[in-house]
């Protein structure tokens, strides 16, 4: 039965993916929208310096996807445009992966008896859950223009989704299901160390997905759980948020 279920989890993430880009390409900006749009686009097609921090990422992925415009010409806006749709669309995409992952660790408790009502429910949820998000104001108006915020959010997405499979196989290490030594989730956190990075590169709002992280890895690793250790973990995920915003960001930079 967990086979079925990972196979239809799968399968129906790709269904979402598909409904939230076909929303998006449908309802796209035809050329540069207002705020900063325009700077954006402007910058990515020359790679020029945008205002700061920055986003010297988005401008490089946005330079790719204007060599497949007719070049001089309004498709250059549109090249950017699709680019923030196909990023949206692939935020949706891990928001219902970890939606359902989620459902899993709630009503997947003995996984040689999983009823099918609660397959149903855990991907029902994600499904609601993650078309809910495609149809939100806020998401589906960056989702189709020319700004930073579509690839950010996949940056947040991709990076929670990873600390979520670091988690799983934690759980199957310690219930004895997979042997470290041959099968190390330190290459998850390595992948979170890496999309931080990049995530730097497009929109310092990546980088808010710190304090979630230790959360997660708190109440995996932790032998007691409590009031105290809770807050302790939130008081030093802050002090390393800061430490990223003025100590590497800009501190390295300044140096």
């Amino acid at each position: 039965m967990l086979e079925n279920f990972k196979k239809l989890n799968i399968t129906l993430g790709w269904l979402v993916f598909a409904i939230a880009t076909t929303v998006y390409f449908l309802t796209l900006e035809p050329t540069a929208s207002f705020w900063d749009c325009g700077e954006y686009i402007a910058t990515a097609y020359k790679l020029e310096v945008g205002h700061p921090p920055g986003a010297p990422l988005f401008q490089l992925f946005g330079r790719i996807f204007t060599l497949f415009a007719a070049q001089g010409t309004s498709e250059v806006a549109v090249a950017i445009n699709i680019m923030s749709a196909l990023c949206s669309s692939f935020t949706i995409l891990f928001l219902f992966w970890t939606i359902t992952a989620f459902g899993e660790k709630m009503f997947f408790k003995d996984e040689n008896n999983i009823e099918f009502g609660r397959i149903i429910a855990v991907l029902g949820s994600g499904i609601v859950g993650a078309l809910a998000y495609t149809f939100s104001d806020s998401f589906w108006f960056s989702a189709v223009e020319g700004e930073v915020y579509a690839m950010s959010s996949l940056f947040t997405a991709v990076i929670f989704w990873a600390i979520l499979k670091w988690d799983e196989e934690m759980r199957e290490i310690q219930n004895g299901q997979l042997q470290p030594e041959h099968f190390s989730p330190d290459r998850w956190i390595l992948l979170i160390m890496f999309m931080l990075g990049l995530a730097i590169g497009v929109h310092l709002l990546g980088i808010l997905v710190v304090p979630a992280i230790a959360f997660v890895m708190y109440f995996r690793v932790a032998k007691k759980v409590d009031l105290k250790g809770i807050i302790l973990v939130g008081i030093l995920s802050i002090v390393v948020l800061g430490f990223i915003q003025k100590g590497v960001i800009s501190g390295s930079i300044a140096m």
